[in-house]
């Protein structure tokens, strides 16, 4: 059964396999062009479902081949999941806490994607601050090795309106997409005050504080990506906006 997905499974008219190697990246990738594109993912899908857990560890073997296949993944099964069920929306944690994402034999929920893979074994409400204690096999092979990059919050997307919106991430250039997805979110979701040094920020900052070093390393990153001309002196939140948006797709511009 395996085989036959991998024989039958095409990308764009080339093969994404070579003899019985899957490029699991792209597989995700081309998840993300189906799904704009209005083109069936069912094969994809298939081929998720019938790898095995060291045909998907040994593909991809460093953190940016990590982050951009989950990344890729998380984003294109919200948008799969909420196209097909739009009312699971109504109890996001029952939505977000669900199994549901089959891969390699296991069945993850969007909350161990993001909280076990990608930010390598969070607790989820513990504003960043707090690891598991105890982690399954499948979450300790599959998770990035090394400290989160912070920049992935401005690349997942969960449904809702206040989400960055969605792109399709590559491995190869992964820090020039998520520092333009970065700029251009941050711009978007922060005023300055220069009167009172007060910046206003997306509620992402709030709930993961510990990913970007506090309310003082937030500010550094402000400052850095250019979104206010100083380090500000204070840092508030805004309200998120749960209403949910999908189709929400941008096109990264890293020439």
């Amino acid at each position: 059964m395996k085989q036959f997905f991998l024989i039958a499974f095409l990308l764009t008219g080339s093969l994404i396999f070579s003899q019985d190697k899957v490029n699991y990246e792209k597989v995700s990738q081309q998840l993300l062009q189906n799904i704009i594109d209005g083109k069936s993912n069912e094969k994809a899908i298939q081929l998720l479902e019938n790898t095995t857990l060291e045909d998907l560890t040994t593909a991809l073997q460093t953190d940016k081949q990590k982050i951009a296949f989950w990344v890729n993944i998380y984003n294109a099964f919200i948008q799969i999941s909420l196209t097909e069920n739009p009312e699971e929306y109504e109890n996001r944690g029952a939505f977000f806490g669900k199994p549901r994402v089959k891969i390699a034999g296991e069945v993850l929920s969007f909350d161990d994607i993001e909280h076990g893979i990608i930010r390598k074994s969070r607790v989820k409400i513990s504003l960043g601050y707090l690891k598991k204690w105890f982690n399954p096999k499948w979450e300790r092979k599959l998770r990035i090795d090394n400290d989160i990059d912070w920049r992935v919050h401005f690349a997942l997307n969960c449904g809702a309106k206040s989400c960055p919106p969605v792109a399709i991430y590559s491995s190869k250039n992964l820090d020039k997409e998520f520092d333009f997805m970065t700029t251009e979110y941050l711009k978007e979701q922060t005023t300055y005050n220069e009167e009172t040094r007060t910046a206003k920020s997306v509620a992402l900052m709030s709930w993961f504080r510990g990913d970007f070093g506090g309310k003082s390393g937030a500010c550094k990153i402000l400052k850095k990506y250019g979104i206010t001309p100083e380090e500000a002196k204070n840092l508030e939140f805004k309200s998120y906006d749960w209403t949910l948006l999908l189709g929400n797709f941008r096109q990264l511009d890293v020439n």
